[in-house]
């Protein structure tokens, strides 16, 4: 595993509609977490950037999940605001062109470019219109990228080895759909902790097992724990 610090490699998806929520989950958590995910439900609110300010005002890591997808130019520009809000991660759809766009324009921002989504499986891809395998789509979707210039990539842990093979030691690969057992809500390809990092992942983002524990901070602990105890 790479020199991450440890306590950094969780990040907590903080996907609630509101800042008195945002605030309330950051007070809860406190020190258990040191890295947040904010997406699209919290920009809805009105207060995406007062969250962000006050996170980096706090000393946490910011991973902007905004899945951007739009013509190069409009992604170049979205890319530059979210490096200028301090944004430590920002999410892209993973169009080559788009991202060779905004690269030079995301600063200390690192691009990560969202292969396929963990709420997909291989039926729901074929639905889509996409013909190739999933494993397949994934691979070609992240090798694009990385060309591109995209930092690291978004993909299942089911996908992380074969992608840690394929785009080296270098590329950032973070993976949603961290479960303890696979099943019981939307996600569709999930691995648990300790199969992400085996698989190569750099950081794993993890939302509901944490917030819907009874102790969301004993919980958040724990994983830490686990973490840690991989790079022991």
């Amino acid at each position: 595993m790479r020199q991450i610090p440890s306590h950094d490699r969780l990040i907590f998806a903080l996907d609630v509609a509101s800042l008195a929520d945002a605030r309330a989950w950051i007070d809860r958590l406190g020190d258990a977490v040191s890295h947040y995910k904010i997406g699209l439900e919290l920009l809805g609110s009105g207060d995406y950037f007062t969250v962000l300010a006050e996170l980096k005002a706090r000393g946490k890591r910011v991973f902007a999940d905004l899945k951007l997808h739009d013509i190069p130019a409009t992604v170049a520009g979205a890319a530059a605001s979210l490096a200028r809000h301090g944004a430590d991660l920002l999410t892209v759809h993973a169009y080559p062109d788009a991202i060779a766009a905004a690269a030079p324009k995301a600063g200390a921002t690192k691009l990560l470019a969202i292969t396929v989504l963990t709420s997909m499986d291989d039926a729901a891809l074929a639905a889509s219109g996409v013909t190739l395998s999933m494993t397949a789509t994934v691979e070609r979707r992240a090798v694009g990228a990385i060309n591109a210039g995209a930092s690291g990539v978004v993909c299942s842990g089911l996908e992380a080895r074969r992608l840690r093979a394929v785009l080296g030691p270098n590329a950032l690969i973070v993976c949603p759909g961290i479960r303890s057992e696979p099943g019981g809500d939307d996600q569709q390809r999930t691995v648990t902790v300790e199969e992400a990092f085996a698989n190569g992942a750099d950081f794993i983002v993890i939302g509901r097992p944490i917030r819907q524990a009874v102790d969301p901070k004993a919980a958040a602990q724990t994983i830490q724990t686990r973490i840690a105890n991989l790079n022991a």
